[in-house]
């Protein structure tokens, strides 16, 4: 009779088995990680110094621990299985299951005769060898050796309920979880077994046999006492909980059900999130808080939610100015309170190693745990786990967290930024920004603040420092290319976007950016540098751009350097010409259409800063005179062209300079002139020059010159304009002058910009 009723459960249970679980999932790499030791062994992760066992995930398996807490590995008999004396592994099933099957037909097929159109025959000799007889839920508790839980159901006279006929599921708390219990609520459980004891084991039952693949994540079961519910967790880790206790070994096939021990006795549930912080004392003024930000209403409502409870201890180390503040900006408290709470339920079990987690502020936390305790963002804050709840649970914890919507821009800074925080504060701009306006922060790490920007002038300094702070708050992605960005010192920023950076002046952003309540941060590179001179007026100055400059005035090209516009020069020192004779000079000199192909060859019509390269990778940058430069950032310096840039990104207001010490030229562009030759071979020695004879440079449209306008104001007259415009007349520019007075009226085309042919 019992060799029918096996053959039946195993066809039942195969049938169940047909989609597996997490947990099932786990299951079977403890036994293929335990396979060396006989057949149906199973491999866990104890942690050391306390009997938590663990079916490991692989991550776990591989670190050797479990919470950052040292594991051990234990090799057990897994679930439904038995030792039996003098055989290898686990070879007796206290249940009929498909991994004993299988175990049949690997060991025993030769006593084992199967015909697959008529059926199945098992012989009675090795199921007398290797199967155990199985038993009703009542002997099952004995089998999983849940024998606290097998006694109390005897003395509360659940037990013929339990040995019956029937389809029952009963998480039975193991020994120790009985241990753990209250020692007066487990007194005042025995002493009246007839009501509260049987209440209590009805509470871990529910009338229908339930597999853990049966038990999916975020149901609910109804109990066989007073139609209470259960609440399931089924976790990717392959942890199963019911109302957040684990299941440490699941699925003891019964007769007349299934039995699944749980580490700890569960309780009734019947409140929801809203009713227990309205009644905790110690959460009052989270209570409070919750009721001013509306969001009181939703922690009653149905759900699945995991909620961080600071206490009243925790909002008081705010202080008072900042609870303040807080509460004076309904959008900022709700924003607070729901960066507490996640959209999902997070057993304290169910927890093995850190994971992010989103929560309803939209932001991310991450939970993790240390040993025995809970950590959010790496610290141990929490007081009190697993307040189960129908819509929930909630963890107390000694702390506030703050998320960056309801921060200060102030408090957006983070320890890579704290000089530039400390500085602003010292220097005294924190002070004066002013509470109600929004700012935005432009902060450099901690490693640029080196010793000889801490030496600059402290009036100096604060000049630079302010025109890292904008009046405005600007996310990330309201930056756009060309954009004009005004600082709290009066200074203008422009934008640059690249494929892969975003740029503001010669600093480039890196990851970081955050948004607060009253402003933004973005985290930079680099010390920022507003341009304040031209082009013209930075190689001037410098005063090592000499030859370079003569003969862009000999070419007629200097107002490019002077005209508004965002261009990319790269400027030969005089190093690079420094082997060239006067003459030789002068023959580039004489031949202008030469003289601007090379010079142009050295500007491109856009703004590329060093830190907006991606990195190892080839840009191709159109100069003015037509051909491509060739510019790469890699191992720290900039080439162009196969040049170094010794210094590049001097920001200037038409545009970016960088410097090199060797004259360009475009690798397609030959020359006919064996005069002109020689001299480009001592100009360019990074490409061979290519010499064809006869070839002619031609004259290269000049569309990107502007009108110069000059304003003349003659005393005891009106103001004139006096505007010069080039326009076009055969090959032959001819220039006009015409006058406005200040009315504003100006006449003609004044203003607009025209090439030159």
């Amino acid at each position: 009779m019992k060799l029918l009723l096996a053959a039946a459960l195993f066809v039942l249970y195969t049938f169940d088995s047909a989609d597996s679980s997490a947990y099932d999932k786990i299951l079977t790499h403890s036994r293929i990680r335990a396979r060396k030791e006989g057949p149906n062994v199973c491999a866990l992760q104890q942690v050391v110094g306390t009997k938590k066992k663990y079916f490991s995930t692989c991550r776990n398996w591989y670190h050797g621990a479990i919470c950052g807490k040292k594991a051990t590995v234990l090799y057990e008999c897994c679930p439904g299985y038995i030792k039996l004396d003098g055989m290898r592994g686990c070879p007796a099933g206290t249940s009929f299951t498909p991994f004993f099957f299988f175990t049949i037909l690997q060991n025993q097929a030769h006593k084992i005769s199967i015909n697959i159109n008529k059926g199945m025959l098992i012989s009675k000799q090795v199921i007398r060898s290797l199967v155990a007889p199985i038993d009703h839920v009542y002997g099952s508790l004995g089998i999983v050796k849940a024998s606290s839980t097998q006694k109390y159901a005897d003395i509360s006279k659940v037990r013929p309920e339990i040995e019956g006929s029937g389809s029952f599921t009963f998480f039975a708390p193991s020994n120790e979880a009985w241990e753990l219990l209250d020692e007066d609520v487990r007194n005042a459980l025995v002493s009246n077994v007839n009501i509260e004891l049987y209440n209590a084991l009805h509470y871990h039952m529910a009338n229908k046999r339930l597999l853990t693949k049966d038990l999916k994540n975020g149901m609910t079961i109804t109990s066989m006492y007073n139609d209470l519910d259960l609440h399931i967790n089924h976790y990717s880790n392959g942890v199963v909980t019911v109302n957040c206790a684990r299941i440490i070994s699941g699925n003891q096939i019964a007769t007349n059900g299934v039995v699944h021990v749980i580490d700890r006795v569960i309780s009734a549930i019947g409140n929801s999130m809203q009713d227990v912080i309205e009644v905790e004392d110690d959460l009052t003024t989270l209570s409070d808080l919750a009721q001013t930000s509306g969001l009181l209403e939703k922690l009653g409502q149905p759900g699945h939610y995991t909620l961080f409870a600071p206490t009243n201890d925790a909002f008081d180390k705010l202080g008072s100015d900042v609870l303040e503040r807080l509460q004076s900006d309904k959008e900022v408290l709700k924003a607070l309170l729901s960066f507490h709470l996640l959209d999902s339920v997070q057993c304290s079990e169910a927890i093995m190693v850190g994971s992010s987690y989103e929560t309803l502020e939209g932001n991310n936390i991450e939970i993790g745990c240390d040993g025995d305790s809970l950590t959010v963002n790496g610290v141990k804050m929490v007081l009190k786990k697993d307040i189960v709840t129908k819509n929930g649970v909630i963890h107390l914890i000694d702390q506030v967290l703050l998320p960056d919507s309801a921060k200060q821009v102030m408090e957006l800074l983070g320890s890579s930024q704290s000089t530039f925080g400390d500085m602003i504060s010292e220097l005294g701009i924190s002070t004066s920004m002013a509470s109600d306006a929004e700012y935005t922060f432009l902060a450099p790490l901690n490693d640029v603040f080196t010793d000889e920007v801490m030496s600059i002038d402290q009036d100096d300094l604060r000049v630079i420092l302010e025109n890292h702070v904008l009046k405005n708050k600007i996310m990330l992605g309201q930056l756009y290319n060309g954009q004009l960005l005004e600082t709290i010192a009066g200074k203008t920023l422009r934008v640059f976007i690249y494929r892969t950076a975003v740029c503001i002046e010669n600093s480039c952003l890196i990851r970081g950016t955050k948004e607060g309540a009253n402003g933004a941060l973005h985290l930079m590179k680099t010390l920022l540098k507003p341009a304040a001179k031209t082009m013209f007026e930075i190689l001037k100055q410098n005063g090592n751009f000499k030859i370079f400059l003569s003969l862009m005035e000999a070419a007629g090209l200097t107002d490019v350097l002077r005209q508004e516009g965002s261009f990319t020069l790269f400027a030969p020192s005089d190093k690079a010409f420094a082997s060239l004779a006067t003459r030789d000079l002068e023959l580039l000199k004489s031949n202008k259409n030469a003289l601007k192909t090379i010079l142009l060859y050295h500007l491109t019509n856009a703004v590329f800063v060093s830190g907006g390269l991606e990195v190892g990778v080839t840009n191709l940058l159109k100069s003015l005179q037509g051909s491509s430069l060739k510019l790469i950032f890699a191992n720290s310096t900039t080439q162009v062209n196969s040049v170094k840039v010794p210094e590049a990104d001097i920001m200037a207001t038409n545009g970016v300079v960088h410097f090199v010490n060797q004259v360009l030229y475009p690798g397609d562009m030959p020359v006919g002139s064996q005069d002109l030759l020689m001299v480009l071979r001592k100009l360019v020695t990074y490409i061979q020059v290519k010499y064809i004879a006869g070839f002619k440079y031609q004259e290269i449209p000049l569309t990107f010159m502007k009108t110069i306008v000059t304003h003349v104001v003659k005393e005891g007259e009106p103001s004139t304009i006096m505007t010069t415009r080039v326009v076009k007349s055969g090959s032959k520019p001819r220039l006009f002058k015409e006058e406005a007075f200040s009315t504003g009226r100006v006449t003609g085309d004044v203003g607009e910009e025209e090439p030159w042919f």
